[in-house]
């Protein structure tokens, strides 16, 4: 998570960057999570991965605002994608009971949010967007049928 998480961001941000800078604008989406806003149990690792996505989007956004680079983090709550199965090793079931009796967020919803961000006028900066399911009112409550 580390690895992905923060490593990866820095590394391709810094790559991505540079050529913005050159270029005299761009616009960096980072997809974060609510994880990065408030923690719950048994997350402290992924936690404090996507709090760091959060904190290095802010310190970008001040250090980039004047390159004409926009910086822009989208934060979802519960989204029904392979994380689980990832994070459970496999285990569909498991996986699986993540989302029962809920209905949670797709990768579309996200994809729409992202474009929606992207496609704004060059002078508006969307920088934060934290968005849930509806059934879902923060990390640990959740409604469930």
């Amino acid at each position: 998570m580390i690895d992905t998480n923060v490593k990866g961001l820095l590394f391709v941000t810094k790559s991505v960057a540079n050529l913005m800078i050159k270029n005299g604008s761009g616009h960096i989406i980072n997809v974060g999570s609510v994880a990065g806003r408030e923690v719950y149990p048994n997350g402290n690792v992924y936690c404090a991965t996507k709090f760091a996505v959060n904190a290095l989007t802010k310190a970008m956004r001040v250090e980039l605002y004047d390159k004409n680079i926009r910086v822009t983090t989208v934060d979802p709550g519960m989204v029904e994608t392979e994380f689980s199965l990832i994070r459970f090793e496999g285990d569909e079931e498991r996986a699986k009971n993540v989302y029962k009796g809920m209905t949670p967020l797709s990768p579309a919803d996200i994809a729409d949010t992202i474009i929606f961000c992207a496609t704004r006028p060059a002078h508006v900066n969307i920088s934060e967007v934290v968005i849930y399911p509806s059934d879902q009112a923060n990390t640990t409550t959740v409604k469930r049928s």
